[in-house]
This record gives structure tokens, C-alpha cells and sequence, in this order.
């Protein structure tokens, strides 16, 4: 729900996200100017046929899609790393208000997949 404005989002697998608390100092500029106290936000959707980015690979802090082993950079704007992934996992820019994580703006780019 938007605290600003009350309205209550559908409850569609679309708007899922993926939250990450990263250290700030690791950040690319564009994605800590996306990032709330090192927290990034990014689309739960793969970008290349839609499963669910799930796995977290902790040694080397990238997201995995494991349908197809795409894996993706929280720290550098989602950035496709290996995988059949074709573009960036979509950003959802945050803030903090009243010292709580918030929605900054929508997703950086369109949510989804090559065939949708």
C-alpha cells in the first residue's frame, strides 16, 4: 500500500521485490542513488521468461534465478552477470521516512519478461 496516498496494490506476482542490505561503499553510484541505508529494492521477476529470482549466493552477493541460472548484481543496477537473462532485473527506488523503508518511485523499467 502507498502510505502517501492509501492506495492498496494488486496483489499480482508482478509486484513482488526482492529486498537486499548491502554496504554502502560497494554500491555502483546508480544503484545507491536507487538505495535507502544500503537497502536495495529490485523485481522479484526474471527478465528472461519470468520465474522467480530466488537464491541469494552469499559469497559473491549476486541474485539467481535458478529456472535458467540467470544471476544478477544487486550492488551494480541489477546488472546480468551470466545467464540468458537479456536486460537488468528493474529497480524499485527507496527511501526512509520516519526511519521506515519506503517506495521512492516506481520501477526503473518495465517489470517483466521477453514474452510479456
Amino acid at each position: 500500500m502507498d502510505p502517501a496516498v492509501k492506495t492498496v496494490r494488486s496483489g499480482s506476482r508482478l509486484n513482488a521485490i526482492l529486498l537486499v542490505r548491502l554496504d554502502s561503499s560497494r554500491l555502483s553510484e546508480a544503484t545507491r542513488a536507487l538505495a535507502a541505508a544500503g537497502v536495495v529494492g529490485y523485481t522479484a521477476i526474471c527478465t528472461h521468461s519470468g520465474c522467480e529470482v530466488s537464491d541469494w549466493l552469499a559469497e559473491n552477493q549476486i541474485l539467481s534465478c535458478p529456472c535458467h541460472d540467470s544471476l544478477f548484481d544487486p550492488k551494480d543496477n541489477g546488472k546480468v552477470v551470466d545467464g540468458p537473462a537479456p536486460r537488468i532485473l528493474p529497480a524499485l527506488p527507496l527511501k526512509v521516512v520516519d526511519g521506515k523503508l519506503a517506495v521512492a518511485g516506481p520501477f526503473t523499467s518495465r517489470v517483466g519478461f521477453e514474452g510479456l
